[in-house]
């Protein structure tokens, strides 16, 4: 039987103030009382920026010892350069994350529509170059990726597809490693995500998922999972609820 891990992108949000948080909470305390209902999290924030080293003692002295974080890579990795010439930035990177130890999970690669089948190739080389061994996740928005080749890819490199719950990417079956990795971003054409609330219903959506997951648990597959505040509209609430069905 795998192991699962739900919890939300980001934590920094003032809008869960009086309902995920109290109501005294202030911001540097978010993260200890999303520790308290949650046992792991996707960092939207490295996204933007490498957090600094005493950023992420701070994040470790926040959490139990039990705690993951999943990290994004740099858009100027992902994005900007597009893995090439990028070397300084991933060592900086993955130099100042590693400050979490035990605590780190999966790293994620997540890919503009516009890395396709022509930058493919670069993903390999750069998966080679990594200054160190981690579990690497890719989540691609291009759906001239989804091919036999692509996955091989991953597959050898022993990176994890991205299953993402999004109107603009199918429903992805696929499985190139040993755990999986799953978003649920939602449409923020349809949520406005910010006023701390459940938006949209999304309990049969998430009944569904907890079936998937239950057959890659079954498969003894270690399963990550995240909801982004245009799911729902409420983050904690859906990953609350997947969490109590897969506990059935």
């Amino acid at each position: 039987m795998g192991k699962v891990r739900v919890g939300t992108m980001g934590w920094s949000y003032d809008f869960w103030v009086g309902n995920l948080y109290s109501k005294e909470a202030k911001a540097d305390e978010y993260l200890a009382e999303y520790a308290r209902h949650f046992d792991s999290v996707e960092v939207d924030s490295t996204f933007y920026r490498i957090p600094s080293e005493a950023t992420v003692k701070k994040w470790f002295d926040q959490t139990p010892s039990e705690f993951i974080f999943s990290m994004k890579f740099p858009r100027i990795i992902t994005h900007i350069k597009m893995l090439k010439d990028c070397q300084p930035e991933t060592d900086a990177f993955i130099r100042h994350i590693s400050g979490l130890n035990g605590k780190l999970g999966p790293l994620l690669l997540q890919f503009p529509y516009t890395f396709g089948k022509s930058q493919a190739s670069s993903l390999g080389e750069f998966l080679a170059n990594l200054p160190q061994k981690h579990r690497i996740a890719v989540e691609v928005r291009n759906k001239a990726l989804l091919n036999y080749d692509f996955y091989s890819l991953l597959r050898q490199n022993e990176v994890a597809l991205a299953w993402v719950d999004s109107p603009f990417m199918p429903k992805l079956e696929v499985t190139t490693a040993d755990f999986s990795y799953i978003r649920w971003e939602g449409d923020r054409r349809k949520v406005n995500g910010l006023l701390g609330k459940t938006e949209i219903d999304r309990a049969r959506d998430i009944e569904a998922w907890a079936g998937r997951i239950r057959l890659l648990l079954d498969d003894s597959m270690e399963v990550y999972g995240y909801f982004s505040k245009y799911y729902s509209g409420y983050p904690p609430n859906d990953a609350s609820q997947l969490l109590r069905l897969l506990q059935k």
